[in-house]
């Protein structure tokens, strides 16, 4: 039991890089949606840079977790797929529509049962859990989705990548706000009957 609290502080401690992650997503969202003329080189450099700041946020937790105990590993691995999937995106710009979505797609799918994973580990430490459960079940059916209409149009894929990103990103912003209520001292209720 002594775990899950600690994982518990050190959430609520470090809010601010969920609520970070989750505004990359939102801006990344939006900039995709109003632009969706992209290019293909200007999207995947685009994305690159989103999954690389993603996974380095990811990290920054994770290494902030290191010795209170817990599964700050999940995190670990979150944050270097995140980096992995930036920097083979960034450094590989002529990669192709169908690479990159499938490079997508891995990424969706893994993000997305981790956190799913993380949901359930917390869900007796915390409320709200489904929150971080529920950005999960979008990342999974972002990258099925991405799996099974892989050669759908430009501009579907485009749309479909800023509402994914946007949504991941709201559900994020939501969590951290939970977050840091959760770490903020709450005052003492008066008693009842006393005068």
């Amino acid at each position: 039991m002594r775990i899950a609290i600690v994982d518990v502080n050190t959430l609520t401690r470090n809010w601010w890089v969920v609520l970070l992650r989750g505004v990359a997503g939102v801006a990344f969202g939006i900039i995709t949606v109003m632009a969706p003329g992209l290019s293909l080189a200007a999207l995947v450099l685009l994305w690159g840079a989103y999954a690389f700041a993603d996974g380095v946020l990811a990290l920054v937790t994770a290494i902030r977790r290191v010795g209170e105990g817990g599964r700050w590993w999940l995190l670990l691995l979150e944050g270097l797929v995140g980096i992995a999937a930036g920097v083979l995106t960034l450094f590989i710009p002529s990669i192709t529509a169908i690479a990159l979505l499938y490079l997508i797609a891995a990424w969706a799918l893994v993000t997305g049962a981790l956190e799913i994973a993380a949901a359930i580990r917390l869900r007796k430490v915390i409320s709200n859990e489904w929150l971080l459960a529920l950005s999960g079940v979008a990342s999974l059916i972002f990258g099925v989705l991405l799996i099974v209409f892989p050669r759908a149009g430009a501009l579907a894929v485009v749309l479909w990548i800023g509402a994914y990103a946007f949504v991941f990103g709201a559900l994020l912003i939501a969590l951290a706000f939970r977050l840091r209520s959760l770490g903020r001292p709450h005052p003492a209720q008066p008693a009842h009957g006393m005068a």
